[in-house]
Protein backbone atom coordinates (compact mmCIF):
# COMPACT_ATOMS: atom_id res chain seq x y z
CA UNK A 1 0.00 0.00 0.00
CA UNK A 2 1.44 3.26 -0.67
CA UNK A 3 1.70 5.65 1.72
CA UNK A 4 0.41 9.23 1.73
CA UNK A 5 3.42 11.35 3.31
CA UNK A 6 3.33 15.08 4.01
CA UNK A 7 6.48 17.26 5.23
CA UNK A 8 5.16 20.40 6.75
CA UNK A 9 7.72 23.50 6.78
CA UNK A 10 6.86 26.45 8.72
CA UNK A 11 8.74 29.90 7.47
CA UNK A 12 9.27 33.32 8.27
CA UNK A 13 12.30 35.25 6.09
CA UNK A 14 13.65 32.11 4.95
CA UNK A 15 14.26 33.32 1.33
CA UNK A 16 17.87 32.16 1.10
CA UNK A 17 17.07 28.71 1.85
CA UNK A 18 13.31 27.61 0.68
CA UNK A 19 14.07 26.78 -3.00
CA UNK A 20 16.39 24.23 -2.27
CA UNK A 21 14.97 22.73 0.02
CA UNK A 22 11.45 22.71 -1.81
CA UNK A 23 13.65 21.15 -4.48
CA UNK A 24 15.64 18.69 -2.65
CA UNK A 25 12.25 17.00 -0.80
CA UNK A 26 10.59 17.28 -4.02
CA UNK A 27 13.38 15.56 -5.23
CA UNK A 28 13.43 12.71 -2.59
CA UNK A 29 12.63 8.88 -3.24
CA UNK A 30 9.31 7.87 -1.87
CA UNK A 31 7.08 10.73 -3.34
CA UNK A 32 7.18 13.37 -0.45
CA UNK A 33 4.47 16.58 -0.67
CA UNK A 34 5.70 19.00 1.21
CA UNK A 35 3.12 21.85 3.10
CA UNK A 36 5.22 25.32 3.55
CA UNK A 37 3.02 27.23 6.41
CA UNK A 38 4.25 31.56 6.17
CA UNK A 39 3.60 33.47 8.48
CA UNK A 40 3.57 36.66 6.03
CA UNK A 41 7.95 36.76 5.91
CA UNK A 42 8.63 39.97 4.66
CA UNK A 43 11.07 38.78 2.35
CA UNK A 44 9.36 37.37 -0.04
CA UNK A 45 9.52 33.71 1.10
CA UNK A 46 5.69 33.15 0.23
CA UNK A 47 6.04 34.29 -3.35
CA UNK A 48 8.86 31.76 -4.27
CA UNK A 49 7.01 29.06 -2.88
CA UNK A 50 4.05 30.30 -4.89
CA UNK A 51 6.75 30.21 -7.91
CA UNK A 52 7.55 26.72 -7.68
CA UNK A 53 4.33 25.06 -7.52
CA UNK A 54 3.90 24.99 -10.95
CA UNK A 55 6.67 22.96 -11.30
CA UNK A 56 5.79 19.77 -8.79
CA UNK A 57 2.63 18.76 -9.68
CA UNK A 58 0.38 19.63 -6.71
CA UNK A 59 2.80 17.91 -4.45
CA UNK A 60 3.77 21.70 -2.96
CA UNK A 61 1.40 22.85 -0.68
CA UNK A 62 1.13 26.92 1.00
CA UNK A 63 -1.06 28.25 3.33
CA UNK A 64 -0.21 31.90 4.09
CA UNK A 65 -0.62 33.23 7.67
CA UNK A 66 -0.86 37.04 8.44
CA UNK A 67 2.11 37.71 10.98
CA UNK A 68 4.05 36.17 12.92
CA UNK A 69 2.14 33.84 14.54
CA UNK A 70 4.77 31.33 16.10
CA UNK A 71 5.99 28.05 15.82
CA UNK A 72 3.34 25.79 17.41
CA UNK A 73 0.40 27.40 15.97
CA UNK A 74 1.50 27.11 12.81
CA UNK A 75 2.38 22.92 13.28
CA UNK A 76 -1.25 23.03 14.58
CA UNK A 77 -2.61 24.58 11.39
CA UNK A 78 -0.19 21.93 9.40
CA UNK A 79 -1.42 18.88 11.16
CA UNK A 80 -5.39 19.70 10.70
CA UNK A 81 -4.59 19.96 7.13
CA UNK A 82 -2.89 16.72 7.24
CA UNK A 83 -5.81 15.09 8.85
CA UNK A 84 -8.62 16.42 7.04
CA UNK A 85 -6.59 15.74 3.62
CA UNK A 86 -5.76 11.76 4.48
CA UNK A 87 -2.08 12.11 4.75
CA UNK A 88 -0.85 8.87 6.80
CA UNK A 89 2.61 10.34 7.62
CA UNK A 90 3.03 13.92 8.70
CA UNK A 91 6.78 15.52 8.90
CA UNK A 92 7.96 18.26 11.05
CA UNK A 93 11.68 20.28 9.86
CA UNK A 94 12.93 23.17 9.81
CA UNK A 95 13.61 24.85 6.42
CA UNK A 96 16.92 25.93 6.88
CA UNK A 97 19.33 22.68 6.47
CA UNK A 98 19.69 22.45 9.81
CA UNK A 99 18.03 18.68 9.83
CA UNK A 100 18.96 16.31 6.06
CA UNK A 101 16.39 16.21 4.51
CA UNK A 102 17.67 12.53 3.15
CA UNK A 103 16.87 11.73 7.09
CA UNK A 104 12.97 11.89 5.93
CA UNK A 105 13.41 8.80 4.70
CA UNK A 106 15.21 7.13 7.92
CA UNK A 107 12.16 8.62 10.08
CA UNK A 108 9.33 6.94 7.52
CA UNK A 109 11.01 3.73 7.94
CA UNK A 110 10.81 3.58 11.44
CA UNK A 111 6.90 4.30 11.67
CA UNK A 112 5.84 2.35 8.51
CA UNK A 113 8.62 -0.49 8.33
CA UNK A 114 9.79 -0.91 11.97
CA UNK A 115 6.62 -0.10 13.53
CA UNK A 116 6.36 2.97 15.66
CA UNK A 117 3.82 5.75 15.81
CA UNK A 118 6.33 8.73 15.72
CA UNK A 119 10.03 9.01 15.25
CA UNK A 120 12.34 11.32 16.37
CA UNK A 121 15.24 13.16 14.53
CA UNK A 122 17.57 12.74 18.01
CA UNK A 123 20.68 14.83 18.43
CA UNK A 124 21.85 13.21 21.36
CA UNK A 125 20.84 9.53 21.22
CA UNK A 126 24.13 8.75 20.36
CA UNK A 127 26.25 11.57 21.52
CA UNK A 128 26.30 14.86 20.87
CA UNK A 129 25.90 15.14 17.04
CA UNK A 130 25.56 18.83 16.46
CA UNK A 131 27.68 20.88 14.22
CA UNK A 132 28.64 24.59 14.00
CA UNK A 133 26.79 25.49 17.39
CA UNK A 134 28.77 27.30 19.85
CA UNK A 135 29.28 25.74 23.00
CA UNK A 136 27.06 27.65 25.34
CA UNK A 137 24.11 26.47 23.14
CA UNK A 138 25.48 22.97 22.46
CA UNK A 139 25.21 22.92 26.39
CA UNK A 140 21.83 25.03 27.01
CA UNK A 141 20.45 22.48 24.83
CA UNK A 142 21.73 19.20 25.79
CA UNK A 143 20.82 20.06 29.39
CA UNK A 144 17.43 21.18 28.12
CA UNK A 145 16.83 17.60 27.57
CA UNK A 146 18.15 16.09 30.93
CA UNK A 147 16.14 18.41 32.73
CA UNK A 148 12.60 17.75 30.74
CA UNK A 149 13.42 13.70 31.74
CA UNK A 150 14.15 14.68 35.33
CA UNK A 151 10.99 17.09 36.00
CA UNK A 152 8.59 14.50 33.81
CA UNK A 153 10.05 11.50 33.34
CA UNK A 154 10.00 11.54 29.41
CA UNK A 155 12.03 8.92 28.49
CA UNK A 156 13.75 10.77 25.44
CA UNK A 157 17.07 11.85 25.14
CA UNK A 158 16.24 14.85 22.69
CA UNK A 159 13.01 16.07 24.17
CA UNK A 160 12.87 19.95 22.27
CA UNK A 161 14.06 17.94 18.66
CA UNK A 162 12.05 19.40 15.66
CA UNK A 163 12.46 16.96 13.61
CA UNK A 164 9.83 13.72 13.50
CA UNK A 165 6.92 11.91 11.86
CA UNK A 166 3.99 11.09 12.91
CA UNK A 167 2.09 8.78 12.13
CA UNK A 168 -1.47 10.05 11.43
CA UNK A 169 -3.31 8.31 14.20
CA UNK A 170 -1.15 10.42 17.15
CA UNK A 171 -2.16 13.47 15.78
CA UNK A 172 -5.40 12.39 15.78
CA UNK A 173 -5.25 11.01 18.93
CA UNK A 174 -4.17 14.01 20.54
CA UNK A 175 -6.80 17.07 21.70
CA UNK A 176 -4.49 19.38 19.16
CA UNK A 177 -6.41 22.49 20.44
CA UNK A 178 -5.54 21.75 23.97
CA UNK A 179 -1.82 22.10 23.34
CA UNK A 180 -0.81 25.21 25.00
CA UNK A 181 2.66 26.27 23.65
CA UNK A 182 3.93 27.93 20.83
CA UNK A 183 7.75 27.84 20.86
CA UNK A 184 10.51 25.17 22.18
CA UNK A 185 8.29 23.69 24.51
CA UNK A 186 5.72 23.37 21.73
CA UNK A 187 7.87 20.57 21.00
CA UNK A 188 8.24 19.01 24.88
CA UNK A 189 4.51 19.37 25.18
CA UNK A 190 3.72 17.10 21.66
CA UNK A 191 6.15 14.30 22.75
CA UNK A 192 4.98 14.32 26.10
CA UNK A 193 1.79 13.76 25.34
CA UNK A 194 2.24 11.29 22.76
CA UNK A 195 3.94 9.62 25.24
CA UNK A 196 1.54 9.71 28.26
CA UNK A 197 -1.17 8.74 25.44
CA UNK A 198 1.09 5.11 25.02
CA UNK A 199 2.07 5.76 21.41
CA UNK A 200 5.39 3.87 20.63
CA UNK A 201 8.62 6.55 19.79
CA UNK A 202 11.53 5.80 18.51
CA UNK A 203 14.86 8.46 18.59
CA UNK A 204 16.66 7.70 15.35
CA UNK A 205 19.98 9.48 15.48
CA UNK A 206 21.00 12.69 12.98
CA UNK A 207 23.48 15.04 12.74
CA UNK A 208 22.27 18.25 13.45
CA UNK A 209 24.01 21.07 11.49
CA UNK A 210 23.51 24.77 12.15
CA UNK A 211 22.09 27.11 9.60
CA UNK A 212 24.51 28.62 7.27
CA UNK A 213 21.75 31.24 5.39
CA UNK A 214 19.33 33.15 6.76
CA UNK A 215 18.96 33.81 10.96
CA UNK A 216 18.04 31.94 13.72
CA UNK A 217 14.70 32.63 15.48
CA UNK A 218 15.49 31.52 18.98
CA UNK A 219 14.75 34.23 22.31
CA UNK A 220 15.17 34.43 25.47
CA UNK A 221 11.15 34.37 25.95
CA UNK A 222 11.26 30.64 24.10
CA UNK A 223 13.41 29.44 26.29
CA UNK A 224 11.51 30.78 29.29
CA UNK A 225 8.51 29.50 27.80
CA UNK A 226 10.23 25.85 27.79
CA UNK A 227 11.53 25.98 31.44
CA UNK A 228 8.31 26.98 32.77
CA UNK A 229 6.63 25.14 30.55
CA UNK A 230 7.99 21.56 31.71
CA UNK A 231 6.77 22.34 35.08
CA UNK A 232 3.59 22.83 33.77
CA UNK A 233 3.29 20.12 32.10
CA UNK A 234 4.46 18.00 35.01
CA UNK A 235 1.70 19.33 37.52
CA UNK A 236 -1.38 19.04 34.46
CA UNK A 237 -0.30 15.29 33.91
CA UNK A 238 -0.91 14.94 37.98
CA UNK A 239 -4.40 16.59 38.06
CA UNK A 240 -5.22 15.82 34.99
CA UNK A 241 -4.27 12.76 32.95
CA UNK A 242 -4.14 12.74 29.22
CA UNK A 243 -6.78 11.34 27.10
CA UNK A 244 -7.73 10.02 23.72
CA UNK A 245 -9.41 12.09 21.57
CA UNK A 246 -11.87 9.58 20.70
CA UNK A 247 -13.90 11.24 18.75
CA UNK A 248 -11.20 12.55 16.34
CA UNK A 249 -9.90 9.02 15.98
CA UNK A 250 -12.97 7.65 15.52
CA UNK A 251 -14.05 9.88 12.64
CA UNK A 252 -10.58 9.36 11.35
CA UNK A 253 -11.16 5.26 10.74
CA UNK A 254 -8.85 4.61 13.77
CA UNK A 255 -9.62 2.19 16.32
CA UNK A 256 -9.72 3.63 19.83
CA UNK A 257 -7.10 2.58 21.71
Amino acid sequence: MKHRKLVIIPTYNESENIQDMVRTVMNLDGHFELLVIDDGSPDGTGELVKGLQKDFDERLHLIERKGKLGLGTAYITGFKWALSHGYDYIFEMDADFSHDPKDLIRLYQACAEEGFDMAIGSRYITGVNVVNWPIGRVLMSYFASVYVRFITGLPISDSTAGFKCYHRSVLAGIKLDEIRFIGYAFQIEMKFTAWKLGFKIKEVPIIFTDRTRGTSKMSKGIFKEAVFGVIWMKIKSIFSPYQLNQSEWTESGLPVK
